[in-house]
């Protein structure tokens, strides 16, 4: 084997094809491109991605799926180990407000079960999340609605 008589193996590089060279080639007159619309033209034959050619496209068509809540933005989450900053016995929405532990943008408050609760509290008018509630009857204190 020399350097000078390496090629690539028999079939491995395949010519170009040649269009729009006359009508025995095969591929003449509108070099198989067919005739008119976009796919003729030069430079028209990319489409974006979801055209259905004028109709209303699937993703426009389809439902859109998903929810977000209108309340979320006006809900403050309160961690339970903070509430240890609220002066007195009883937690409200205006306690909370008084310890700035939620901000003035918000309609009402969620208390969330993160840390530990030391001390006997009764919590008024305020959501919690089950391992919240649990914790704070664990404690002692008490829920009311």
């Amino acid at each position: 084997m020399r350097l000078n008589t390496l090629k690539p193996a028999e079939g491995a590089r395949k010519e170009r094809t040649r269009v729009g060279r006359g009508i025995g080639s095969g591929l003449g007159k509108t070099a198989g491109r067919g005739h008119k619309g976009s796919f003729a033209r030069a430079g028209k034959g990319k489409i974006k991605a979801g055209f259905e050619g004028g109709q209303t496209p699937m993703q426009r068509r389809l439902p859109k799926i998903g929810f977000r809540s209108m309340t979320a933005k006006d809900t403050a989450e309160v961690l339970l180990y903070k509430l240890e900053l609220v002066e007195g016995d009883t937690v409200d929405f205006a306690a909370l407000k008084a310890a700035k532990l939620v901000p003035s943008t918000a309609k009402r408050a969620k208390i969330v079960k993160k840390g530990e609760l030391s001390r006997k509290l009764v919590i008024k008018g305020i959501a919690l999340t089950a391992g919240a509630k649990a914790a704070v009857e664990a404690a002692g204190g008490s829920i009311e609605e």
